[in-house]
């Protein structure tokens, strides 16, 4: 649905105070009925309920809860309520759409003062919830009646979206764009204003091997595989793969890690500088650089052998790198962590010290195969960990996607927290209040197709940041970065992400906005 069509329609949707001067108050000459619910999916269940509503009387409202107050469900709503709000508008039978800011909507009911409150058949089984005995309790403080509408169909919207959601990651973006005033001019703008910034990495650097092999057979007497060596490949990853992304898209990146004084090493340096990161190593002799080199056979993973250390680093590394930090002048640090050896309990609080006043502080914490907590970047600018990641540095397991973010946003005082969720997309918190309809938004994925995930958190991570340093925009920042985490979805390995690629994804999307 274009703007043109939208705006055919919300002339129905209208605030609650706008909706009682619209109808009067009681008594009046026509009957108004009005039904509240969450309609994520409008389905035949719900067509069938409204339709019999407005039987009952002249006028039906249509109330629907905020977003900031769905709890139920992983990633729901899925249908954002600006467009929840327009699906119910676009149906004839319905004369005014609220979007409810409250929990519940006994305050509406008390302040519109509609004639007959209609509730589903279900809400008649055994005895009267106490949530339904508080609406009875308001409609009959001024006369109202509650009416529970037939039974002889129904369908969940969660079992709908279970089965086959469908696909409106482009509705919801140009929702989001219209409120927050953003174009796709914005968005190109935004992309040619990455150039040039400075960023600083600082975090562990790992080189992945990938050994593949043929299978030979196993040995009888024990249960040995035998596999036949074909070769060997070696890529940068970690912080490393973090500033090749950077440099990708743009900026003029600094990169401070720690490497051993082996042929990895060279390998390390050859690689970021061929590509024109500034390398400024310090080299641990005590210390392999770290490797993980994944033995393959036939397309599967035998077994991973990592080289490494992750003892803390010393004393003496610490201060090398705080001067680093202090002295490299960056409109940017990123802290790109991996539980390697440079971040930890003790020495994160010497190193964010460290950064120059003025810097934007952004930090990711990656911690597949380690302990680590996003929350010890306390206060930091932006940061962008995985749903794995937010639950164990909050402890919660259960909790569904959107508490889980707002807590964590809560507890890490960060400015923006983008919450990467695979391939559900993202959703961004800037603010911790968790009555401000504003203060989050989400994202669904813009990968076509989904070849190889890994390196995904790392484009994100790359064009966020910049974005946010270059345009001071968390929308723009987090349509950018979830764009540039569809392109690496697109494409074999952890390949840096060019600013082409994610100007010819935005023309891909406004094609689609635009149906072209």
């Amino acid at each position: 649905m274009d703007a043109a069509s939208r705006h055919l329609f919300s002339h129905k949707i209208k605030t609650a105070e706008q909706v009682r001067d619209a109808i009067g108050n009681r008594p009046r000459k026509k009957k108004v009925i009005m039904c509240h619910g969450t309609f994520d999916v409008v389905h035949p269940g719900h067509i069938r309920h409204l339709i019999y509503a407005k039987t009952k009387a002249d006028i039906l409202i249509a109330s629907l809860t905020a977003d900031v107050h769905i709890m139920k469900g992983n990633m729901r709503p899925y249908v954002p309520e600006d467009l929840r709000a327009i699906n119910l508008a676009a149906l004839e039978m319905v004369d005014y759409v609220i979007v409810d800011r409250e929990a519940t909507p006994l305050k509406n009911l008390a302040l519109i003062q509609p004639d007959y409150f209609a509730k589903g058949y279900e809400y008649t089984a055994g005895q009267v919830h106490p949530k339904t005995q508080e609406e009875i309790n308001v409609l009959e403080s001024y006369g109202g009646e509650i009416i529970f509408t037939p039974g002889d169909i129904v369908y969940s919207s969660s079992a709908l979206l279970e089965f086959a959601p469908p696909n409106i990651a482009v509705e919801k973006l140009m929702l989001l764009m219209q409120g927050e005033g953003v174009t796709f001019r914005d968005l190109r703008n935004a992309v040619a204003k990455l150039k040039g910034i400075r960023a600083h990495v600082v975090g562990d650097t790992i080189v992945d091997s990938y050994t593949y092999t043929s299978m030979i057979g196993g040995v009888t007497k024990t249960p040995t595989i035998s596999v036949r060596f074909e070769k060997k490949t070696d890529f940068v990853g970690g912080a490393g793969v973090v500033a090749k992304h950077l440099r990708a898209a743009g900026a003029e990146v600094t990169f401070s890690t720690i490497l051993g004084n082996d042929a990895y090493k060279s390998f390390v340096l050859d690689d970021l500088t061929s590509v024109g990161v500034h390398c400024m190593p310090v080299i641990d002799e005590t210390r392999p650089t770290t490797n993980k080199n994944a033995i393959v056979a036939e397309g599967y993973r035998l077994l991973k052998v990592d080289t490494l250390d992750n003892r803390s680093i010393s004393d003496k590394v610490i201060e090398q790198l705080r001067r680093q930090i202090g002295d490299t002048r960056s409109d940017g640090v990123v802290f790109s962590d991996f539980r390697h050896g440079i971040f930890n309990r003790s020495t994160i609080p010497h190193l964010t010290s460290a950064i120059p006043r003025g810097s934007f502080r952004v930090a990711d914490s990656q911690v597949a195969t380690r302990w680590g907590n996003i929350l010890e970047f306390e206060g930091f600018d932006l940061i962008t960990p995985n749903e794995r990641e937010a639950r164990f540095a909050l402890g919660d397991q259960d909790s569904v996607v959107r508490p889980l973010a707002l807590e964590l946003h809560r507890r890490s005082k960060c400015k923006t927290v983008i919450l990467k969720c695979g391939d559900r997309g993202i959703i961004t918190y800037r603010s911790d209040s968790a009555t401000d309809f504003r203060a989050f938004f989400t994202m669904e994925t813009f990968a076509d197709r989904v070849v190889d995930a890994v390196g995904a958190g790392d484009a994100l991570l790359a064009y966020a940041t910049l974005a946010m340093i270059g345009t001071k925009n968390d929308v723009i920042a987090s349509i950018l970065g979830n764009v540039a985490a569809a392109i690496e979805c697109e494409h074999d390995g952890n390949v840096p992400v060019t600013p082409e690629q994610v100007l010819k994804k935005i023309d891909t999307v406004e094609k689609h906005a635009h149906y072209e």
